[in-house]
């Protein structure tokens, strides 16, 4: 199992419109990640800056690279754009920063 986290960056004022959008995630969403070896995946709200953490695990023979070459990936991201801090105003792709695991606890 290989862990991994990610940082991203919540507009001001849209944490509701964020977790409803994630209480509503599409079942092509959930397929694909499982598709691609994600599981136990997290996503954690720092208020203090509007940081978004993700945790997830992935199993060993996975395509998580490759997710957001997917359509409907594309389509999700879109669909989000208006809530996340993007690569651009064309390009619809949150900013995404992989933090290094520093320690584990078993």
């Amino acid at each position: 199992m290989i862990r991994k986290s990610f940082r991203m960056t919540l507009k001001e004022g849209v944490i509701d419109e964020y977790k409803k959008k994630h209480d509503e995630v599409w079942p092509e969403i959930s397929k694909a990640l499982t598709n691609a070896g994600v599981t136990n995946y997290s996503i954690y709200f720092d208020k203090k800056d509007n940081t978004l953490i993700e945790y997830l695990e992935l199993k060993e023979n996975n395509t998580f690279d490759k997710l957001e070459e997917l359509d409907i990936l594309k389509k999700w991201n879109v669909y989000m754009k208006d809530l996340l801090v993007t690569i651009s105003e064309d390009d619809a792709t949150p900013v995404v920063n992989e933090l290094v695991e520093v320690f584990h606890h078993i």
